[in-house]
């Protein structure tokens, strides 16, 4: 059994596919960001950066104890690593897939992160920083396109960790309206993967699902909310690790 703290955001939607991918036995335990339940010190213990997901392996190939593994890559490398799929053993293949990993967890993900921060959450005049990351992202996705007009899948002509890595933050850009219309080789990318069954479970789950307020193209927190994501109690968390 593998515990999944989970809060329903393309980092965590990510972790659920690949659990579905490999058949895992798994538990879902939610987490409402918005209310501060990552913020709590058990959950400090399970990760001391207080973000999601993270995930519990309560039977580890070494039958030890229970292993803790936190940060969306690191999570997707050791399950592959464990179940022996989606992540090649050597050579070119291997590099090339923990390289399209690392791009999306140091590259598209924080670009995508900061782009929807000012875009759906932080207050007016914000032109030059909406600019600054749009603009950005425009360019890694630009990366990407070229790349998947060369491959079917990022890392080669094998579906892999970085394709689950990489897919779920598409699929939220086009859950909110930013299309795939300018991007050929991405939209077949993209269907290719949407139509696998795992990822089709993995959508599709009741307890997987997004609620309203994580989807909406322009967000209001209250104060609370908002100390909770991004102020005083966000940083506080870590302060009593």
């Amino acid at each position: 059994m593998i515990d999944l703290h989970y809060s329903a955001t393309p980092n965590g939607q990510k972790i659920a596919i690949m659990l579905e991918e490999i058949g895992a036995d798994y538990r879902v335990i939610p987490y409402d960001i918005f209310n501060g339940d990552q913020l709590t010190a058990e959950f400090g213990r399970i990760n001391p950066n207080h973000k999601l997901p993270a995930i519990v392996d309560r039977a580890p190939v070494e039958d030890g104890d229970p292993v803790t593994v936190f940060e969306s890559g690191a999570i997707l490398q050791y399950l592959a690593e464990k179940s022996g799929r989606f992540l090649p053993a050597a050579g070119a293949a291997r590099a090339s897939t923990l390289s399209w990993l690392t791009w999306q967890v140091a590259g598209m993900g924080p670009m995508g992160g900061q782009a929807s921060h000012f875009l759906r959450y932080a207050p007016p005049g914000q032109d030059y920083a909406i600019e600054r990351y749009t603009r950005e992202v425009t360019r890694l996705l630009t990366v990407l396109e070229r790349r998947l007009e060369k491959c079917a899948y990022v890392a080669g002509d094998d579906y892999s960790i970085a394709d689950m890595a990489i897919w779920p933050g598409r699929a939220s850009a086009f859950v909110m309206g930013l299309g795939l219309d300018e991007w050929p080789a991405m939209r077949g990318w993209f269907e290719r993967i949407r139509e696998r069954p795992a990822v089709a479970r993995a959508m599709s789950r009741e307890d997987l699902k997004p609620p309203a307020k994580y989807v909406g193209r322009h967000q209001k927190l209250d104060e609370q909310e908002w100390s909770n994501m991004f102020g005083e109690a966000n940083r506080a968390a870590v302060q009593g690790n």
